[in-house]
């Protein structure tokens, strides 16, 4: 089964990630959160897998646009809205091996994938 790889087209950790996985040998599909990507869906999955802490990019400029009643809602469990809203604020990448949920492109994840 192929890796799914959800991120932006023009996002450098993402294209780092793709060409990682694609050296590996292993499939992988990639998924433009901005274009085509059924949020509604997939967005309440990774929250459950990773937690709002780990999927909410808190360092992005999305995230210091917001403001302070919107950041709040994450700590109250209301993360879902806002990232489906703003599919920038998303940490990126998310991979999808399988029924594991994988997010970022730390050391941890690599040694997992790679």
């Amino acid at each position: 089964m192929a890796l799914q790889l959800y991120g932006l087209k023009n996002c450098d950790t993402c294209k780092k990630a793709l060409k990682a996985l694609d050296d590996t040998g292993k499939p992988v599909t990639f998924h433009d959160i901005r274009e085509g990507t059924d949020l509604e869906a997939k967005v309440p999955v990774w929250l459950e897998a990773a937690g709002a802490k780990t999927l909410v990019n808190s360092r992005s400029t999305t995230w210091r646009g917001l403001s302070d009643a919107e950041k709040a809602s994450v700590d109250q469990g209301r993360a879902e809205a806002l990232l489906i809203a703003n599919p920038t604020l998303i940490k990126r990448p998310v991979i999808e091996d399988g029924d594991t949920v994988y997010v970022g492109w730390t050391k941890d994840v690599q040694a997992a994938l790679v």
